[in-house]
């Protein structure tokens, strides 16, 4: 091996080592970036504007999606009944409460996209792997609050559930999925899923009061 090419080796594991140990983006910063890229695109894209659902959704996934921790999410909105799911039935949930979650999220930011963002200053200590960015949307007098509680993960931070106006989009769900199993078990709250997933229905952004606690 000549000199030169252990030169080139040893400046490829230099630059990949540091890569791998740099700090993940700060959870407050990720957020505000996150959110004012897909603001941006919303407002520049007329397609969007005019009220075409399905491209929001695909910037969505493209900018948002990344960024969540949807397991964490899925098993919070089952509570216990996610114990008693084999792994296919994990699975499927995970896949429908993901297209579930983003249609919802799709609906409150199209709601909130034309107002300004006020981001609150993160309470935090470094140490802390568990936080909650506090996002306040301006409009009129009242404005409404957006909490996204995040934890860190060997990728970066990731979102485990989306609070707007102290509502819970995780345990928004956990009242309806508990009925849903309780009648028809757990297949049949994957069919229900994917049914409305598949209809044109629109979800609420927020419709049930009620909060999650992160196990």
């Amino acid at each position: 091996m000549t000199n030169a090419i252990r030169f080139l080796l040893l400046s490829c594991f230099l630059v990949f080592r540091s890569i791998g140990a740099q700090e993940p983006t700060p959870p407050d910063v990720l957020v505000k970036n996150v959110t004012t890229e897909v603001v941006e695109i919303i407002a520049k894209d007329k397609e969007i504007r005019s009220g075409n659902r399905a491209k929001l959704i695909e910037v969505i996934d493209a900018k948002v999606l990344p960024h969540f921790n949807f397991g964490s999410m899925t098993a919070l909105a089952m509570g216990q009944n996610w114990r008693t799911a084999t792994p296919e039935q994990k699975k499927q949930l995970i896949d429908a409460f993901r297209t579930l979650l983003v249609r919802t999220y799709a609906s409150a930011l199209a709601a909130y996209s034309e107002q300004k963002f006020d981001y609150r200053p993160l309470r935090a200590k470094p140490t802390d792997t568990d936080v909650t960015v506090n996002v306040r949307v301006l409009q009129g007098n009242q404005p409404v609050t957006i909490d996204y509680d995040m934890e860190k993960r060997p990728t970066g931070w990731k979102v485990w559930d989306v609070r707007v106006g102290g509502i819970s989009l995780v345990a928004n769900y956990r009242t309806e999925f508990d009925n849903q199993v309780r009648e028809r078990g757990i297949d049949g709250l994957i069919k229900a899923l994917q049914a409305k997933n598949s209809s044109n229905e629109i979800p609420a952004a927020v419709a049930i009061p009620g909060g999650a606690q992160k196990k």
